[in-house]
């Protein structure tokens, strides 16, 4: 059986570069050497794609982002850049041009070979990635990818209007309000006083578009408000400012399909700060993972209902990992977001939770292939002409 050759797709311009790295890192140990051929293609944070000469193995984002730091003060030497060619046909869906960015600017001949390509499986975090524009370049290129199309990965992306879509079909969120960096810059006081009234405190402030709790804090009052809107715009024009649930208690659920999605059993995340931040996510080693969660089996039923629920609402494809907050005292769910291409590190929940359910990562990633060719193939049955 030919094997298929797999472009896993890492790194991207955003603040979760190094995770991305893990993640691929992860994917590329575990993909079926006997029924895979995988491409590591990494996009840096100059936004330049690269064949890596060796895929990235370094599977602890902890040493990655270590590692990064180190490096941050190096200049960079020129990498061997990698060019989309879009030509469909019964054997090359894709192909990956490398090329030498040093014979580029001296004016010679910079492609090296093609390298024809199946299935994409992106393993991009945060902007430029998970948010519908990779997804975006590889519709028009025609080729099946993992995961989300653009719409769905666009709506992950956006905490504002992924809440709003969960209202919209009857999804428990808890309160918050959405406000822009330069809103806040011309109006603090406005803001301000809205937070005080509509939310009290304490309050969680987050960019709209991002992911790993980059960003993220938590204000207990007003004075802290302040810092925490000026964090959060360093990394995005609008911002999420929630109300905190009492006493939260950390659950998530990971959902896998395309038309008949299915829910995982619910793990619980506690965590060594104060919160899960991105220090607690991979940098501490003080963070536990409960699966399944000590829940019962009320809440478990309900938390697999409402995952599914969550992922139709946001148009999910593929994958996602739907994260919650429980009332520790009442029990009450509020759904907190959809995460459309989750973490696949050692320690990463999406993985973790299918195993836990019965299903190897080996098998998970041969499942998301097959599910990523079956909607790619469901898409070349439609219509493109009204002739």
């Amino acid at each position: 059986m030919k094997k298929l050759r797999v472009g896993v797709l890492y790194g991207g311009r955003s603040g979760e570069h190094e995770v991305s790295i893990a993640s691929a890192a992860s994917i590329m140990k575990h993909l079926d050497r006997a029924r895979y051929e995988p491409v590591p293609i990494r996009i840096e944070k100059d936004g330049r794609w690269t064949l890596a000469d060796k895929p990235p193995s370094v599977i602890k984002a902890a040493d990655i982002i270590e590692h990064a730091r180190v490096q941050a003060a190096r200049p960079t030497r020129p990498g061997r850049e990698a060019h989309i060619v879009a030509h469909p046909s019964d054997e090359t869906v894709l192909t990956i041009e490398r090329g030498d960015a040093k014979a580029v600017a001296e004016g010679r001949s910079a492609v090296v070979t093609g390298l024809g390509l199946d299935v994409i499986f992106p393993v991009l975090h945060g902007p430029y990635g998970e948010d519908g524009t990779v997804q975006g370049l590889l519709e028009l290129a025609n080729v099946p990818y993992v995961g989300a199309g653009v719409l769905g990965s666009a709506v992950g992306m956006d905490k504002a209007v992924m809440k709003q879509l969960f209202a919209a079909h009857g999804l428990p969120v808890a309160r918050y309000i959405v406000t822009l960096r330069r809103e806040w810059e011309r109006d603090a006081a406005g803001v301000t006083s809205r937070v005080g009234q509509e939310l009290g405190y304490p309050v969680f402030v987050k960019p709209a578009n991002l992911g790993s709790s980059v960003g993220i804090s938590k204000a207990k009052h007003l004075e802290e408000l302040a810092t925490a809107v000026r964090l959060a715009a360093e990394f995005d024009r609008k911002i999420v400012i929630e109300a905190a649930v009492p006493n939260a208690r950390e659950i998530e659920c990971a959902v896998l399909g395309n038309d008949e999605p299915e829910a995982s059993v619910a793990g619980e995340i506690v965590p060594s700060r104060e919160f899960y931040d991105y220090e607690a996510k991979y940098l501490d080693e003080g963070s536990q993972l409960l699966i399944p969660a000590p829940i019962t089996d009320a809440q478990m039923a309900e938390v697999r209902r409402l995952s599914i629920a969550a992922f139709r609402a946001a148009d999910g494809a593929g994958m996602s990992r739907v994260d919650f907050l429980m009332d520790g005292r009442s029990g009450t769910l509020y759904v907190n977001e959809v995460n459309t291409i989750p973490g696949f590190t050692t320690i990463s929940m999406y993985p973790k939770l299918w195993e836990a359910t019965g299903l190897s990562y080996g098998d998970l990633i041969d499942r998301l292939v097959t599910l990523a060719l079956e909607r790619h193939a469901e898409k070349q049955q439609l219509r493109t002409s009204v002739t």
